[in-house]
């Protein structure tokens, strides 16, 4: 095999729409679907566990820990076959116990999965029609029974077991709610379902005979022993801070003979929005449900009529880098876990966000409304379209069609800067020095200084939809695609300076050799070019017209081009022509990058995994290859000092891979890097900084003059008081001596 491999240190993802999609491990450690496979995280020590995918693998459809939290269930679709894979925890890395299938059953993957109490028993469910749940004794993967599930339509549907009885089963979804028994080979439903079906779309076990269940119309439903017990209505709720403009606005148009139509118009529209109870998960104190978007409901248990009242409302925050900051805080919520002290709430929305909420502040807090924060970082929604690094910092830059731009640090694995723009982000390219970066929008080109704290457009370039652009490894230039056609601008001056012409399709890739004289690109019509930038001509070519290439990568000595697209190999071509070829073995490459040092070829594949080889590449299959994304690979990146390999996907996933060498040492770099620790910040903001710093210094001038004039007054009243007492002291003893001396004298008499 391969003597290079890789280790993913850090995963910044989250799959969304994933039943179970976020639970706790221990009180620290989160464990949520992520690319292909499940990512641990330690809340406060920040480490990163990725727990890789069955092999092609689509992704996690759903997922279960054990009550005991040693063993994890997965449900994923491999090669168009269901799968249900069973891990256990406790052993470093997280090792697969079993793997469950049934012939028999329909090729439907299990949407939703549980463990029974012990440990011993899984449920898991295929979503209606032709729906089924499944009894597993998962240990020696015997299939125990299977029940049909006869339902009227389509949607969510959820499997729990009883908090104490391994043999009784809870199933909902689209008009139905059935209690089964596990008896003698075969479930038993033990309910006859009453009254007009509801569509539920989540439930949880209160205790061994109380189930809720949240439905679509916003109705919480609480079943006892199978028989309806309580019921109650939830209302659509607004956030506290669109309630107050709301009254605002109220406030406004009454006092206004201006007609508002657009505002009636919205309020309308939000009148018009219906309340559904898209998860609900149980805890000591009753249980939490979301019955809106963006917000979370603490129920606790009375002991009046009304079984259980709401108590807490607790709100996603709106995020002020965000292009509209209110769209920030209308997430769905899909899954809300409590740890197992109960200190800390996690919630996953259905944009691929994880937040958390700390229980213990509810204790403190007077106000009813309380707001999460995030899990760790904003991450991105939607398929990343561009990633690059620089030479002077440990950062790389990303975007998306969120529409964002984020910096991230590979060595802190933190998010160090990220904006919302209004337009999507097609491409993404560092400046040398990690001051600045360039984004093609679907509008323009926009130049970017990457500030302390913000991100400041500096300059706009009139190329709509740039696909691809990149600084030369001198930043004094760069390279900007609009269509067909190549301009290189000054970095300097912002001329366009030249314009590289000769491509008749679309641009995929561009790459500038180490000293900046060549330039490589590749289109959507089979054509390598290699430009030399002195002249603006074309030096070289290498065309195969059935090939639509995706990626390139160039050699340090910028002598060999690594090219990948659609006909499923990796080429390797110098002097105008492909001298070697290397099979994908049935999957498409995606992405292609080469090492500094030029002994390591990484290749991105369209199923997600990425692939590690020894330069000169192999004949057979030769290659390390690690399940990593649910996407296909969009971009990748090594570092300069080989350390780190970056790779992207169109699943919004971001991996951070470490490079060992064959004897799983780190690769040594024969240069010791240094990184620049300096900051962009603007003059006006150090203006306003300074301002606000000498308004403090005078504030706190002010204070203390009047705390010393306070001090004054206390001790004069005080030096009063005292003289006061005093005297009344010293006329009572003299009065006091007076009144000895007589009763003296009457005594002697």
């Amino acid at each position: 095999m391969s003597a290079v491999t890789a280790q993913p240190v850090a995963v910044f993802g989250c799959r969304p729409r994933v039943a179970g999609g976020v639970c706790f491990l221990e009180d620290q450690v989160v464990l949520h679907a992520a690319g292909a496979g499940c990512l641990q995280l330690h809340l406060e020590q920040k480490w990163h566990k990725f727990i890789p995918g069955t092999e092609k693998s689509r992704g996690v459809q759903a997922l279960a820990v054990s009550p005991s939290r040693r063993y994890l269930a997965v449900s994923e679709t491999v090669a168009e076959q269901p799968v249900l894979t069973v891990y256990e925890l406790s052993s470093v890395p997280a090792r697969r116990r079993r793997t469950l299938a049934a012939a028999e059953l329909p090729a439907r993957e299990a949407v939703s999965l549980a463990f029974s109490p012990d440990c011993r028993y899984l449920a898991a469910a295929t979503a209606p029609p032709e729906g089924h749940l499944t009894y597993w004794l998962w240990e020696k993967q015997r299939l125990m029974a299977a029940v049909r599930l006869e339902a009227p339509g389509s949607g969510v549907c959820q499997v729990s077991f009883s908090p104490r009885d391994n043999a009784q089963v809870c199933i909902t979804g689209n008009g139905f709610f059935k209690l089964f028994k596990y008896s003698e080979g075969t479930l038993k439903q033990m309910n006859l379902q009453k009254g007009e079906p509801q569509n539920y779309l989540c439930h949880a076990w209160l205790s061994e005979e109380e189930v809720i269940c949240g439905t679509d119309t916003g109705k919480l439903i609480l079943f006892e022993t199978g028989e309806l017990h309580w019921e109650t209505s939830v209302e659509y709720k607004k956030p506290p801070r669109e309630l107050e403009e709301d009254t605002t606005t109220e406030e406004y148009e009454s006092s206004s003979d201006v007609p508002c139509g657009l505002a009636s118009e919205d309020n309308g529209s939000q009148q018009d929005s219906l309340p559904q109870i898209s998860a609900v998960v149980a805890y000591s104190k009753g249980f939490a449900c979301s019955s809106s978007p963006g917000v979370v409901l603490l129920f606790e248990k009375t002991k009046e009529k009304e079984v259980y009242k709401e108590s807490q409302e607790i709100w996603l925050p709106q995020d002020l880098f965000r292009s509209e900051p209110k769209t920030s805080g209308r997430q769905d919520i899909i899954c809300i876990c409590f740890s197992p002290s109960e200190e800390t709430m996690v919630v996953n929305t259905n944009k691929n966000q994880l937040y958390m909420f700390t229980m213990l502040s509810t204790n403190l807090m007077k106000e009813k409304a309380a707001y999460f924060s995030y899990l760790n970082f904003p991450l991105h929604s939607a398929s990343i379209t561009g990633l690059d690094i620089c030479m002077w910092k440990p950062i790389l830059a990303t975007c998306s069609l969120d529409r964002s731009v984020r910096i991230w640090n590979y060595e802190t694995n933190t998010l160090e800067l990220y904006k919302e723009y209004r337009e999507e982000a097609y491409t993404v390219s560092l400046h040398p020095t990690g001051l600045f970066c360039l984004v093609g929008f679907s509008d323009k080109l926009r130049f970017i200084s990457l500030l302390y704290e913000d991100m400041h457009v500096f300059k706009e370039f009139a190329v709509r939809k740039c696909r691809e652009c990149s600084f030369s490894n001198g930043g004094h230039l760069f390279a900007a695609v609009d269509g067909n056609v190549i301009q290189i601008y000054s970095s300097i001056t912002f001329e366009n300076i030249n314009n590289l012409k000769g491509h008749s399709g679309k641009i995929h890739a561009v790459k500038w050799s180490a000293d900046d004289a060549k330039f490589v690109s590749c289109d959507t019509h089979g054509a390598v070019y290699e430009w030399n930038l002195l002249t603006g001509e074309r030096e070289s070519e290498c065309v195969l017209k059935s090939c639509i290439y995706s990626s390139i990568a160039l050699s340090s000595d910028a002598k060999i081009i690594f090219a990948v697209g659609s006909d499923q190999t990796l080429k390797e071509i110098s002097e105008s022509s492909i001298q070697h070829e290397v099979p994908a073995f049935d999957v498409v490459y995606t992405a292609v990058a080469v090492s500094y040092s030029g002994h390591m070829v990484f290749v991105g594949t369209s199923l997600g995994t990425i692939r590690a080889m020894k330069y000169p590449l192999p004949l057979t299959r030769d290659f390390n290859e690690y399940r990593a994304h649910a996407g296909a690979v969009t971009k990748m990146s090594i570092t300069n000092n080989d350390l780190f390999l970056l790779t992207a996907s169109e699943d919004g996933s971001i991996f951070i891979w470490k490079v060992y060498d064959k004897g799983g040492g780190i690769l040594k770099w024969v240069k010791e890097v240094e990184y620049a620790e300096e900051v962009l910040i603007m003059r006006s903001d150090i203006e306003e900084k300074s301002q606000a710093m000498l308004d403090l210094q005078i504030r706190v001038k002010e204070l203390r003059t009047e705390n010393d004039y306070q001090l004054r007054l206390k001790d004069m009243y005080c030096n009063e008081k005292i003289k006061e007492l005093e005297e009344n002291f010293t006329q009572e003893i003299s009065s006091l001596k007076t009144k000895h001396q007589n009763l003296t004298v009457i005594r002697n008499s």
